[in-house]
């Protein structure tokens, strides 16, 4: 058994297929209407492989969508003729057009969910004249992934993983780690220097095991609401922060703060 597989981390907040394709899609500003599916399914398929690695639980519906993708691109790959006879058979001239047609309807309730929980955050300050104030204890700061979604810290992992090199991560390490280990990292970190970059956590990884388990861990404060993450640009770089009391700024081993 690896050192990953004794460790399974659940994510209550799992986003779907529609939600990652979605993601991409505006990550990438594709017009929603006239989607690239070529490039969308190699997308696509590369996150669901880097789900795979982490064994995060992917959902049937994952394999499923990526099953669609595949065949909306082996169809748009055909000559127009033969696309034309197959058009008149399922009575659509773009074989894009249903999934076009679910994210347009997805993303319309997916807006509409948030409007509303924005309504509710708004509402949850807000008194009617004559009632008695009500003293109510801060909530742990916690992320809930909403501002940093599961997709962008995998997009953020993918990056990290394409800057280490096939020749470092395919060679035999002696040095083994475990999620456990690398929790503990990641706290003493913070507890150091109150927050870090996300690239930093994995900065001079090198082995695969130790870059899989240094993100695991990460998902599982995440999921204990240890740690807060916080993308201060979209698609920029994410910060990881400690939910305990800020801590006083601490030199580094250049000297700096």
């Amino acid at each position: 058994m690896s050192q990953t597989e004794e460790y399974k981390v659940n994510l209550e907040v799992f986003e779907g297929p529609l939600d990652l394709l979605l993601y991409l899609i505006k990550k990438d500003e594709i017009d929603i209407h006239n989607i690239p599916i070529e490039v969308i399914t190699s997308q696509y398929m590369e996150y669901l492989n880097v789900m795979r690695m982490l064994d995060l639980n992917i959902a049937g519906e994952f394999i499923v969508m990526a099953a669609t993708l595949m065949l909306i691109k082996s169809r748009m790959l055909l000559p127009v003729e033969e696309r034309s006879e197959l058009a008149e058979e399922d009575d659509e001239d773009d074989p894009r057009w249903e999934l076009v047609r679910q994210l347009v309807e997805y993303k319309k309730f997916k807006d509409a969910a948030l409007r509303l929980h924005g309504k509710e955050l708004e509402q949850e300050g807000i008194f009617t004249i004559g009632t008695k104030g009500i003293e109510v204890e801060a909530e742990a700061s916690g992320v809930v992934l909403e501002d940093v979604s599961l997709f962008d810290l995998i997009s953020a992992f993918n990056e990290v993983l394409q800057r280490t090199s096939e020749e470092q991560i395919g060679e035999i390490f002696h040095d083994q780690f475990t999620v456990a280990d690398k929790i503990d990292v990641v706290l003493n970190t913070l507890k150091r220097r109150g927050q870090v970059k996300f690239s930093e956590l994995f900065g001079a990884k090198t082995s695969r095991n130790e870059l899989i388990c240094t993100f695991l861990a990460l998902l599982e404060l995440i999921k204990l609401c240890q740690v807060c993450v916080i993308q201060p640009d979209p698609f920029g770089e994410i910060v990881i922060g400690s939910t305990n009391e800020p801590n006083e700024p601490v030199e580094s081993d250049d000297g700096r703060e």
